[in-house]
């Protein structure tokens, strides 16, 4: 397998960016009266999920790389519970973006793990 040349090369990126996406298309859909408040935290947290991952491909050293693969970690936790909060709320049913957060969760763990090893 070859290495990554760019933050795109990601598969974990691939799938935080098609996370953000389905969230904004979920989002569309949330009350106006949230457009401030439920709606833009979520996006918020979302997109740093991949922000994170190609800022912290563009370091050069573990140490930095991993604090902003840690960062991104923490934001798709965030953007979990508040896809948890959107479905209690009765907003949307959030059952694909939860999965894609679920997968991006995995490959995530998995790829710090292996930063971690070297």
């Amino acid at each position: 397998m070859e290495a990554a040349k760019t933050y795109r090369d990601l598969k974990v990126w691939e799938r935080a960016h098609a996370f953000v996406l389905e969230v904004y298309a979920l989002t569309k859909f949330f009350p106006e009266d949230e457009k401030y408040g439920l709606t833009s935290q979520l996006r918020r947290a979302a997109i740093s999920v991949p922000s994170n991952i190609a800022e912290g491909f563009s370091r050069w050293n573990n140490e930095d790389k991993l604090r902003f693969y840690n960062i991104a970690e923490a934001s798709l936790a965030e953007a979990d519970y508040q896809l948890l909060l959107a479905k209690d709320l009765k907003y949307a049913d959030p059952v694909i973006a939860h999965n894609l957060a679920e997968e991006t969760k995995r490959l995530l763990t998995n790829f710090i793990k292996s930063i971690r090893q070297y």
